[in-house]
C-alpha cells in the first residue's frame, strides 16, 4: 500500500473531525450528514430486499400462504422491534414484551426455514 495515500486519507478524516468540532454549527452539519448516511443505508437495504425477492420469487410462492405470511409477518415484526427498541426498553414490562416478541420472530423465521427444507 502506498503510505502517502493512507496518510492523506487520515488527514482528511482528521480535518473533517476538526471542522465539526471547531466551526460553529458543525454539530448540526454532522447530524445532517449522519441522517443522509442513514437514509442511504436504508435505501441500500431496501434495494437488497427487493433484489432477493425477485431472485427467490418462485421459492416464496412455493412456501404456501401460511408460511409466506409467517415469513412476512416475522420480518415486519423484526423491523418494528428494531424501531421501537428504545421506547420498549424504558420500562421493565416493555423490555419483557420486546423479548417475547423477539422470540416470536425467531420462532416464525425458524418455522419457515424448517418448512422450506422439508420435502
Amino acid at each position: 500500500m502506498d503510505r502517502t495515500k493512507n496518510a492523506r486519507n487520515i488527514a482528511i478524516v482528521v480535518a473533517i473531525a476538526l471542522a465539526v468540532y471547531l466551526l460553529p454549527g458543525g454539530g448540526r452539519a454532522a447530524s445532517t450528514f449522519e441522517s443522509a448516511l442513514w437514509v442511504a443505508f436504508g435505501v441500500g437495504i431496501a434495494y437488497f430486499g427487493l433484489r432477493m425477492y425477485r431472485e427467490h420469487r418462485m421459492r416464496l410462492d412455493g412456501l404456501g400462504d401460511r408460511h409466506r405470511a409467517l415469513l412476512y409477518g416475522g420480518v415486519a415484526l423484526g423491523v418494528f422491534l428494531y424501531a421501537a427498541r428504545r421506547r420498549l426498553w424504558e420500562t421493565g414490562s416493555g423490555e419483557l414484551l420486546w423479548f417475547v416478541l423477539a422470540g416470536c420472530v425467531v420462532y416464525a423465521l425458524l418455522e419457515v426455514f424448517r418448512h422450506s427444507r422439508s420435502y
